[in-house]
């Protein structure tokens, strides 16, 4: 099993910047501002090849009152009696201060391994502070940068020193295959998401007080529920996007829409004195549409005082301003008193095992065809949309393709009626569910030029085009290749091969070919064999004036 160690010191002396590169990755937030951390956060780490489970802990304040300080620090020292090894952290530039020595003498009492680390020693001006440390009497100061990676070497050798015999022994078996359902619990802020976690685990594992706005970090807390992972998130209240102004609020938010992002299932927590707000509204459909499962969750139900109709009225609102959430479970309880907590995971794992149903596709087909039945699909441009074939392509969310003519102009309403009506059909309620919709590949379609309307008229004239082209090719080769054979012949069997060429000609069609004579024609409008007219010539069509068509006064009549 991973070494458990908690990263502990006074406030901004860089333990969440070491907390976010021993873990590989960033995870905590980091501020230039001190009291940026304040709940635990946990995470899997790796120095070398010791594995380790990483504590991040809120900076320690020496205050022992009902503030916020006094319940960080609470916190803190729950992290350091459930860890195996403290690494406490100084800033090795402002070296050792007052708080530092409370600090180092409270670790001193607490019995644990406790490695020192000088945190910022980048430059030779840390070395000075970095000295200081020996007189805490908690061994040698280890000069490293959270920031740059420097002196990682060094504490490894001396987490490795440290590190339980059974543990060494145990680094190489730990492996964890099994994945937890991750649920992200999202809501507006002081709306009792950490009271809920608490409540759910059965601790206090998260800071909760009257105050709004106590989460900043997105905290993860592994639990087990009737045999199965749960990984529960809590997070930052969303508030109006107009509203944000501070840097460490925008950082909160930005980690509150990954942690959703990541998450299977979302828990919307909404204050059960007035739900549905606007900002209740657009986190709603923001869940939709990153494709996760919803639970509308109504907390502190302990102040309701008409339980019955407050939740008929509410859910009644729910299907009117969320339709593609229709079904979606809601859940009353009271974080505070435990009153119907009992009844929010099932609900949680029957949405996401809806969420992630596989439907054959056969029975896909049976229901498209019955929805057609009883709603037709709409005619559009005086023809109508034919849906053909359906099939399911993923789940999670689930995600379907249908096969119809005329795709790109299928209402908008129609896609409705059919989400609607598959959601109804195979029990999925509350499940965002996503249908593509296709048209086939057609034959008499031009791929080139990107049209499919034309259809068998458009096929039929680009095969004639090209019989055209071949055809037309064909005849300049041989007119190419007589010629060539000409060339080379003596006179003699040129006029031979003229003659035969005339007498092969054989009459084609209605209009059959006339062999030429070279006797003399007598007859009106002709030519004699010596090239002269033998008579009056026939009046040409289009001519100005035509013989023969006067007017009654004797002039000729003009066309």
């Amino acid at each position: 099993m991973p070494l458990k160690l908690a990263i502990v010191g006074r406030p901004n002396v860089g333990k969440s910047t070491l907390f976010n590169r021993l873990a590989g990755k960033k995870l905590a937030l980091v501020d230039d501002q001190p009291g940026v951390t304040r709940d635990r956060r946990f995470a899997h780490g790796r120095l070398g090849d010791l594995d380790l489970e990483l504590i991040d802990t809120a900076g320690f304040e020496d205050v022992t009152d009902e503030s916020l300080e006094a319940r960080m620090r609470a916190q803190t020292e729950l992290a350091i009696d459930e860890a195996d090894v403290a690494l406490f952290v100084f800033d090795a530039r402002e070296g050792l201060t007052p708080l530092d020595k409370i600090f180092a003498e409270m670790l001193r009492r607490r019995n644990k391994p406790v490695v020192v680390a000088a945190n910022k020693s980048e430059g030779k001006q840390a070395e000075i502070g970095a000295a200081e440390a020996h007189r805490l009497g908690l061994g040698e100061p280890i000069p490293i940068s959270g920031e740059h990676g420097e002196g990682m070497a060094d504490l490894y050798a001396a987490l490795l020193a440290v590190t339980p015999e059974e543990l060494q022994e145990e680094f190489e078996d730990y492996d964890d295959d099994t994945k937890p359902i991750k649920i992200a619990i999202i809501g507006r802020p002081n709306a009792g998401k950490s009271t809920l976690v608490n409540r759910l685990i059965g601790e206090q594992r998260l800071l909760t007080g009257p105050e709004a706005g106590i989460t900043r970090d997105s905290i993860s807390v592994d639990w087990t529920w009737d045999g199965r992972k749960i990984r529960l998130v809590d997070t930052a209240g969303l508030r109006k996007k107009a509203k944000v102004n501070e840097k460490l609020e925008k950082l909160s938010t930005q980690d509150t829409i990954r942690s959703m992002t990541f998450a299977e299932v979302v828990l919307l927590v909404m204050d059960a004195t007035h739900p549905f707000e606007t900002q209740d509204l657009q986190i709603a459909d923001l869940a939709e549409r990153e494709g996760r499962c919803v639970v509308f969750v109504l907390a502190k139900w302990d102040l309701i005082e008409d339980p019955g109709q407050t939740l008929k009225d509410f859910n009644e609102h729910a299907e009117r301003m969320l339709p593609q959430l229709r079904g979606a479970p809601v859940v009353a309880l009271s974080g505070e008193t435990g009153r119907g907590v009992e009844r929010l995971m099932p609900a949680v794992i029957k949405t996401h095992r809806d969420w992630s149903t596989k439907v054959k596709t056969r029975d896909l087909n049976d229901w498209l065809q019955l929805a057609m039945q009883r709603h037709p699909p709409p005619s559009v441009g005086g023809k109508r949309v034919k849906p053909k074939y359906m099939a399911q392509t993923k789940a999670r969310p689930p995600t379907f393709v249908l096969f119809s003519s005329r795709a790109d102009q299928m209402p908008d309403h129609y896609r409705r009626y059919l989400v609607n009506s598959l959601r109804e059909s195979f029990d999925l309620p509350g499940v965002p569910l996503r249908i593509t919709i296709k048209s086939g590949a057609n034959p008499y379609a031009d791929a080139d030029q990107g049209y499919v309307v034309k259809g068998k008229r458009a096929f039929d004239k680009k095969e004639a085009e090209k019989a055209r082209l071949k055809a037309a090719r064909n005849t300049v080769k041989k007119s190419a290749q007589k010629a060539t054979v000409s060339a080379e012949l003596p006179e003699a069997a040129k006029a031979d091969t003229g003659k035969a060429a005339v007498k092969s000609v054989k009459p084609q069609g209605p209009k059959a070919q006339k062999k030429v004579s070279t006797a003399p024609s007598y007859k009106v409008g002709t030519k004699s064999a010596g090239g002269k007219a033998g008579g009056p010539r026939r009046p040409v069509a289009g001519s100005r004036v035509v013989r023969g068509n006067k007017t009654p006064g004797g002039k000729p009549k003009g066309r």
